[in-house]
């Protein structure tokens, strides 16, 4: 029984248990010595994740009964061996099956071994033909083409259905495509300490290939090797993070001298971003809630040398104890994160359509706390990683209407100087809003918002 295995199965029951994907990947995944292990655990659980929809189905078709009938330890045991047959070419069906078997004995339902052995062999007779919708014509109903993306694809009813009525069927199909195909390792350089050239050359020496990202000025996307198995790593001259992400923080326009305040600030790398804009002169305070993403907070500046960064806990759900004195407020908001779930693919199966409207409550309430600290002449930057309407355009569209004294705001009027990556992903109404068919990003959103002086 391989240890990535019985890693990935302890993944999965947190995942289903509530545990966010990152949080339980990182705690198991660092009890493995081997690097061969590690890939393999992540691998096998985003990978599970991501496939989940398509996966209970044919479990169903074989099983010839519903997940709903079968025990969770058993049933992730299935899941987890359904994707090594299913979407893991490399792993023998033998070898997927034995260790399955071998698992959920190790688990405690030795019982269910048999159930285990005979759906998993009868889902190997069928990895050419899996029973699963076909991909629909041009002609065929939109009954057919949901089937096609929530099943075969593997998301959430609902969720197609939306996009589906928003985007048209081609858009929808790029998206869920995208969404199910492994994202890159994007890394930011810390203008801090390096540039983008210094950083791809400096890792360059130690075998990893980059190549700079299409849109972000500061990205580096890896095409081969780990850099984060290199002695640069923890050396605070780059950091992990989106290349959608980076983007947000540019499109602050950050310039030293100037009064800034990151409100949602944890993990950090828009904050670190910032403060490298900034050259670290001025004022910068960054805050967040938790006390948890405080101190992850903290110890990204620390890593990163973004020494002059004030750190506050605020709670942007009350009004703030500062007076309107701040340049720029950026307003990361807590989001359903539908935007990223290509990155994170659990997201997919949290999130109900009732989500969004909480969700929009609560973005509306902390904008509009956030705009009372902006100076006249001052901007406020709203964002999310969310591809929904309620959390993007109408939550500033909500909010302008009920502050007459903001206006929404092009980039290019507030910098002239504009990277030309950021004004290809920016729309005709100066909002950033990347996209997967489009940009080939994950969907991010932000607006910027200028009180009249």
């Amino acid at each position: 029984m391989t240890p990535a295995r019985t890693a990935a199965y302890r993944v999965l029951r947190a995942v289903f248990g509530g545990d966010d994907l990152p949080n339980a990947l990182a705690r198991v995944r660092d009890t493995l010595g081997d690097d061969r292990d590690r890939a393999l655990v992540t691998e096998i659980t985003t990978g599970t994740l991501r496939w989940l929809g398509a996966l209970d189905r044919v479990i169903e078709q074989v099983a010839a009964r519903s997940t709903d009938r079968l025990d969770e330890e058993v049933l992730t045991v299935l899941r987890l061996g359904a994707y090594q047959l299913l979407y893991l070419e490399r792993v023998p069906a033998a070898a997927a099956v034995n260790e399955s078997v071998t698992l959920v004995r190790r688990v405690g339902k030795a019982s269910a071994a048999g159930l285990v052995n005979a759906v998993l062999r009868g889902i190997a007779s069928t990895v050419r033909t899996p029973p699963l919708p076909p991909e629909p014509g041009a002609s065929d109903m939109r009954g057919v083409r949901l089937a096609y993306l929530s099943v075969t694809c593997s998301h959430p009813r609902w969720l197609v259905e939306r996009w589906l009525d928003r985007l048209g069927f081609l858009r929808t199909l790029e998206w869920v495509r995208f969404n199910n195909t492994p994202p890159p390792l994007t890394l930011r350089a810390n203008r801090l300490l390096t540039t983008p050239v210094a950083l791809a050359r400096d890792l360059g020496k130690h075998g990893v290939r980059t190549e700079p990202t299409r849109f972000a000025r500061d990205g580096l996307r890896v095409l081969a090797g780990n850099p984060l198995r290199t002695p640069l790593f923890g050396q605070g001259l780059f950091l992990v993070q989106d290349e959608a992400s980076q983007l947000v923080a540019e499109l602050t326009a950050a310039q030293p001298g100037e009064r800034v305040l990151d409100a949602c600030a944890a993990p950090g790398g828009k904050t670190t971003a910032i403060a490298a804009a900034m050259h670290q002169a001025g004022t910068l305070v960054a805050s967040d809630l938790r006390p948890a993403r405080l101190r992850l907070l903290r110890q990204t500046l620390d890593q990163m040398g973004a020494t002059k960064v004030g750190v506050v806990r605020l709670d942007l759900g009350r009004p703030l104890p500062f007076q309107p004195v701040f340049d720029c407020v950026l307003v990361d908001a807590p989001c359903s994160g539908l935007g990223i779930v290509r990155r994170d693919p659990e997201i997919r199966w949290r999130r109900q359509p009732v989500d969004l409207a909480r969700f929009a409550r609560d973005q509306l309430t902390m904008v509009s706390h956030a705009s009372r600290v902006v100076r006249p002449g001052g901007r406020l930057v709203y964002a999310t990683c969310s591809s929904e309407p309620e959390e993007n355009e109408k939550v500033v569209d909500a909010f302008l209407a009920d502050h007459p004294d903001f206006d929404p705001v092009h980039p290019d009027q507030l910098r002239p100087l504009l990277s030309q990556g950021l004004r290809d992903t920016v729309d005709h109404h100066g909002r950033l809003s990347t996209a997967p068919d489009t940009h080939g990003l994950e969907a991010f959103f932000a607006a910027i918002l200028w009180r009249r002086g």
